[in-house]
């Protein structure tokens, strides 16, 4: 009896301090202070504190350029003279500001100016363009007036000649003309059908109004495209509205499909409207760059290009799974079509990064190639006539990355690299030059940074904006012939930042999942960082393939929101796993064929290694979150490393890249393999079929109207944990696109509040409404 009575004040005692230890671990309440201390690091509260940070200008001529240079006052933009250096205000501000509020009938703030374009009219009115409006103004009135001219009716968008004097447009699956001086419209093609039109940008993910075209030097011809989408299959969504549901519908191909979108590659002559259809088969919609055919921010069609005579036009076609690039040139007059290289490799042929790097150079029967076969991008001298190969432009480790330009007449090209500088983070882009006939590239960046180049028109000048994650950009002007320094353009000042609190991101190494390969990453403390105590770890991820969890190397004020979740008591981390691109080809194809992989190995493995080099990180405590490509990985990570991350928030996730456009997954995963038993190759991917396998919190969330990645993509996981009887978290965001738009600030709270809550154990202010987005 006594020992029973015994067991049971011992089993009381137990009880009370599981409960105690209980409470204690629910920690503290947050309040809005808390949040209010986060808030102060996004981007709208920190980027306006960074001074004389000029980080793109814009080339007016081959002597002058424009920019925008911020300071506590606002905004001032300035333009340069190359020659002698010197700078001066671009127009009165003042009074364009004034002129705009009449036009506007609101009041227009000359020291905040949403500017994004501008140029001289051959009449010397200004064009101005403010986001996404354009503006013609007389500043000797002052006076503006909307300019109708770049836009077609209907507000087609348009694309204009070389010239200038021509606008080429879709109306009705046809291309049109405009007269840029008369208005006068003209049509181009005739037979274009719905599904079957020409120039038409359809990717599936992305579908727009733009015209996919390249004209030709002296603006008398257009190459492009009659896309036929005739049998590809539809994608589908509906709105949320009292109502009858609005019904969105557009041609969208899968992986596996067996008929997905084409192309036919066609050349329009001008005066006479005549179409020629180059002879040849329907081409993928393919490029040897993105999973589109149009890869640039400013569209445009890539892998094209014409002869400066414009009497032959050079093109590479892609096949479907990205294995094969084969360069073609045609005569744009007949039609006929002859092949001039192949490159086929195991996994995917890319042709740079972030710009198709392949140069057509009739004038000397010669053309310029990309290639990774010696593990590196590097540049290789072809015959254009019997495609044998010269010999190599570049060598040695370290990637090409974008070729910026070609002189053919001096025999030399201009590039951005990474990689290619012993004991440098071999992320940094450098500029260099080099001759046709190869030999030791000369570096005209000599700082030990991330280096944004832009060229003048001429090549003379190029403007160099360097920074890195400690230091805001320094921009230079300097020649192209030697790298020498011509003018200071500006230099960053983040005095008022750091006045603010902001502290700088720490760059680290740690070892990949094979205890060889150096990883790259940055980590986010809270500025009240106390080493005495231990921090839960908030994994941001985005897996690649085409890209990496760390936006930049480069200044970031603002880092996404990880250093404001750092605020909230957290380590926040993001490494660049093997899969990501910029380093080697072996590392970038590091997980081909095998997308479940998502990095996770490296995720693992790296923030195991600050665990131990840290005693302040809590290995105990793992969260992870991504969006997209991010949002897969997040919930792939909750269900293969269910025991490491205990709490994942998982945005817009391709979870299943059967339910994804045909291009992308068709590259990296492979074309779709079934099997007779009913598996395929794409099984393991799927994260609906290790959906029972969790164990901790997770946040699955996604816009009812993704047009990007199909909704359809986290329902799939939604049922498999239904089926699997697990309780998770949903949030599904009405009529939002993959972009969560007007409700990203109650998105971004709720994930403040689900890691908060979940993660450290501690409690969130009730409802914290963050500031709207400023550009939203």
């Amino acid at each position: 009896m006594n020992s029973t009575i015994g067991k049971s004040r011992l089993f009381g005692a137990v009880v009370m301090g599981l409960l105690s230890a209980g409470v204690a671990a629910q920690g503290r309440t947050l309040g809005t202070s808390d949040y209010a201390q986060a808030e102060r690091f996004m981007s709208y509260n920190v980027a306006p504190l960074v001074d004389h940070a000029v980080q793109k200008v814009d080339w007016l001529d081959d002597a002058h350029f424009w920019y925008r240079d911020h300071d506590s006052h606002g905004d001032h933009f300035m333009q340069m003279d190359a020659v002698s250096g010197k700078a001066a205000p671009l127009f009165d501000q003042a009074a364009l500001a004034s002129a705009l509020g009449k036009l506007t009938g609101k009041p227009v703030d000359a020291d905040k100016l949403p500017l994004t374009g501008y140029s001289v009219k051959p009449d010397g009115r200004l064009g101005i363009t403010l986001r996404d409006k354009q503006y013609l103004c007389d500043m000797k009135a002052p006076a503006c007036v909307a300019d109708k001219g770049v836009q077609a009716a209907n507000n087609e968008p348009v694309v204009l000649s070389p010239d200038r004097k021509s606008a080429a447009f879709i109306r009705h699956w046809n291309l049109w003309l405009r007269d840029m001086a008369t208005g006068k419209e003209t049509q181009l093609t005739t037979d274009g059908v719905e599904n079957f039109g020409y120039a038409t940008d359809n990717a599936g993910w992305k579908h727009t109004d733009n015209a996919i075209l390249v004209w030709s030097p002296d603006s008398t011809r257009i190459a492009t495209f009659q896309q036929d989408q005739r049998k590809t299959g539809d994608m589908y969504m509906i709105s949320t509205n009292v109502g009858h549901p609005r019904l969105e519908a557009w041609k969208y191909p899968l992986v596996g499909d067996k008929d997905v979108t084409m192309i036919e590659r066609v050349i329009i002559d001008v005066p006479t409207r005549q179409v020629v259809r180059l002879q040849m088969p329907p081409d993928q919609h393919r490029s040897t760059l993105c999973d589109d055919v149009s890869c640039g921010p400013d569209g445009g069609w890539d892998d094209v290009q014409w002869a400066p005579d414009g009497k032959t036009l050079a093109f590479v076609s892609t096949s479907r799974d990205h294995k094969s690039a084969t360069l073609r040139v045609a005569d744009v007059t007949t039609g006929k079509v002859h092949d001039v290289l192949n490159e086929t490799v195991p996994t995917y042929y890319e042709s740079g990064n972030d710009k198709v790097n392949w140069t057509y150079l009739p004038q000397s029967n010669e053309v310029i190639w990309f290639s990774e076969r010696s593990n590196w991008g590097n540049l290789y001298l072809y015959d254009l006539a019997s495609g044998k190969l010269k010999h190599a432009i570049t060598t040695g480790e370290g990637n090409v990355t974008q070729v910026l330009r070609v002189d053919d007449k001096s025999r030399t090209l201009w590039f951005r690299g990474v990689g290619r500088e012993p004991g440098q983070n071999p992320y940094y882009q450098q500029f260099y030059k080099v001759g046709f006939d190869g030999g030791q590239p000369t570096r005209l960046t000599p700082e030990d940074a991330d280096h944004t180049v832009m060229l003048s028109p001429d090549g003379t000048y190029f403007v160099d904006a360097y920074s890195t994650t400690a230091t805001p950009s320094v921009t230079v002007l300097r020649r192209s012939d030697d790298g020498r320094t011509a003018a200071s353009v500006a230099r960053g000042d983040i005095s008022r930042l750091r006045a603010a609190g902001w502290v700088p991101p720490q760059v680290f190494t740690v070892k990949a999942r094979d205890g060889k390969t150096d990883l790259y990453g940055v980590m986010f403390k809270p500025t009240h960082f106390d080493p005495h105590k231990k921090y839960p770890v908030i994994d941001y991820i985005y897996p690649g393939p085409q890209t990496g969890s760390v936006r930049s190397f480069g200044f970031l004020a603002a880092n996404g929101d990880n250093q404001s979740l750092a605020e909230l008591g957290f380590i926040v981390v993001a490494i660049d796993g093997m899969g990501t691109p910029w380093r080697s080809k072996a590392f970038h194809d590091a997980y081909y064929a095998n997308m479940g992989d998502n990095t996770l190995p490296d995720q693992v493995a790296g923030i195991k290694q600050l665990g131990r080099q840290h005693a302040w990180i809590d290995l105990d405590r793992v969260g992870i979150w991504g969006h997209s490509g991010g949002g897969n990985a997040t919930a792939d990570a909750m269900f293969r490393y269910p025991d490491f991350f205990k709490v994942g928030w998982a945005e817009s996730g391709n979870h299943d890249n059967r339910n994804y456009e045909d291009d992308w997954a068709e590259k990296w995963q492979g074309l779709l393999i079934a099997n007779k038993d009913g598996s395929s190759n794409y099984d393991d991917q799927a994260n609906q079929n290790l959906a029972k396998n969790l164990k901790g919190h997770l946040m699955l969330v996604h816009g009812t109207m993704d047009d990007n990645v199909p909704t359809s993509n986290t329902l799939l996981v939604v049922d498999a944990l239904i089926k699997a009887n697990k309780d998770f978290d949903l949030l599904l965001i009405p009529n939002a696109h993959h972009g969560y738009a007007a409700a990203t600030p109650y998105a971004t709270r709720r994930r403040w509040d689900y890691f908060v809550r979940n993660l450290a154990g501690d409690t969130p202010p009730k409802e914290y409404e963050l500031k709207a987005w400023p550009w939203m």
